[in-house]
């Protein structure tokens, strides 16, 4: 670690973060980094000199505890520790992600809105113009070349960078699967499959695209390619979403070889933090076709893997209603079978998704505690179940009793259980 103070900078390069994440209730980062402190921010930035953190040092910081993220896309996320009652019980963090663009976020105020958050992306603007200013002519040589850095990965610079990840992988990713929470959302993206199954009616991130798969040469053009986008701080990352919307649907060879290349090309047993994983989407008739032999497969793989599946309802009324094309009893079929793969593989967690709403029909929820009290008869710690909060805007008071109502839910359920807050890449 070296650091230089200049005009009221105090610039540190080579920080060293934890090397594995964990459920904290303070600020943590993790693998290495760089910071430029000023008596108001605190601004990181990671091994390419790009701006990923900000945290306010002023009195007008909504919280000392609480930072800004822009992550790879050029979306600001604002971390919050208040706001809610319980953020751990609700979401399985102790911060709860308040994202700069629609989703389906249950929080009423919007810290964007705060003039102080405001400034802080605005501090970073003068910031570097600052930089750009700056005499570093007597700092040490790497010191300087890091404000190079900097000063190349300008806002506007960016800016245009953000849209270059889509153009490689060929798509946009409109929803992460929600156990990326676990690794802080810092995922990168490969598609091996474009499209889904179904297209749901409730759905706000479905694909117009009919269900096909991608070649190899595809997906090694899509490594090369990331590869380069991500440059040196790709050894800041240790998991892989494999996309798009049911990547189980693809075929065993193909998942595999996707895995196993990209753990390879990015090096990731070498990685700055420790616990690869692997995240992909699946669905009910995915799942349910699946053979046994390839959670075998999957289960060798040097990943821990997390498929996330939306079911959505087990009452047959409730998927009419939001245009699943499905039946109750696929529904039930796959659960079943998602908590026997939990229960035989170590190294795979498949977890599921139900909707949550107040218009929705009576029979969704009383079918769901009757499939939770058929495959359970005791608590288990694995087969998280997330519940996406459908935000109806002229019901305004779902929205403020939604954790009260989830709190009286999640008592009866034996597994981990979660509100989703849908968050793209």
């Amino acid at each position: 670690m070296k650091t230089s103070d200049i005009d009221n900078l105090h610039i540190t390069i080579d920080k060293e973060g934890a090397r594995a994440y964990s459920k904290v209730s303070y600020p943590l980062r993790y693998g290495r980094f760089a910071e430029i402190k000023t008596p108001e921010y605190v601004f990181q930035f990671n091994l390419n000199g790009e701006l990923k953190f900000i945290n306010g040092r002023g009195e007008g910081w909504p919280d000392c505890s609480e930072w800004l993220k822009r992550t790879v896309t050029d979306d600001w996320v604002y971390y919050s520790a208040g706001g809610y009652d319980g953020p751990y019980d609700c979401f399985g963090e102790y911060y709860v992600p308040c994202l700069s663009y629609p989703s389906n976020n249950i929080n009423s105020s919007d810290p964007f809105n705060d003039k102080a958050v405001i400034s802080a992306i605005e501090a970073w603007g003068r910031l570097h113009k600052h930089l750009t200013e700056l005499n570093s002519s007597s700092l040490p040589k790497r010191i300087r070349e890091f404000l190079d850095l900097v000063i190349l990965n300008s806002p506007a610079e960016l800016r245009k960078r953000s849209g270059k990840i889509y153009e490689i992988i060929g798509d946009n990713i409109t929803v992460l699967p929600p156990d990326t929470r676990h690794v802080d959302y810092d995922v990168i993206p490969i598609i091996i499959a474009d499209g889904c199954l179904y297209r749901c009616g409730f759905c706000r991130v479905k694909s117009p695209l009919k269900f096909k798969e991608r070649s190899r040469e595809n997906i090694k053009t899509q490594v090369r390619y990331l590869k380069d986008f991500y440059g040196n701080d790709i050894s800041n990352y240790n998991s892989v979403f494999i996309g798009q919307h049911d990547a189980i649907n693809a075929s065993a060879d193909l998942l595999e070889f996707a895995a196993r290349y990209a753990f390879d090309a990015f090096d990731l047993n070498n990685a700055n933090l420790d616990g690869p994983s692997l995240f992909i989407f699946g669905s009910v008739d995915s799942i349910i076709k699946a053979e046994y032999a390839v959670f075998e497969r999957m289960e060798k793989l040097p990943f821990k893997t997390y498929i996330n599946v939306g079911l959505e309802s087990s009452d047959q009324e409730t998927l009419d209603k939001l245009g699943k094309g499905t039946t109750e009893d696929a529904v039930k079929m796959a659960f079943a079978k998602i908590m026997d793969i939990n229960r035989r593989y170590e190294q795979i967690e498949i977890t599921s998704n139900f909707v949550f709403g107040a218009d929705l029909p009576d029979g969704h929820i009383k079918s769901f505690l009757e499939v939770i009290e058929s495959n359970f008869d005791h608590p288990f710690h694995k087969g998280t179940i997330y519940f996406s909060p459908l935000i109806n805007a002229k019901n305004i008071g779902w929205k403020r009793n939604i954790k009260r109502e989830f709190f009286k839910l999640k008592t009866r359920i034996p597994v981990p259980s979660f509100l989703y807050l849908i968050q793209r890449l």
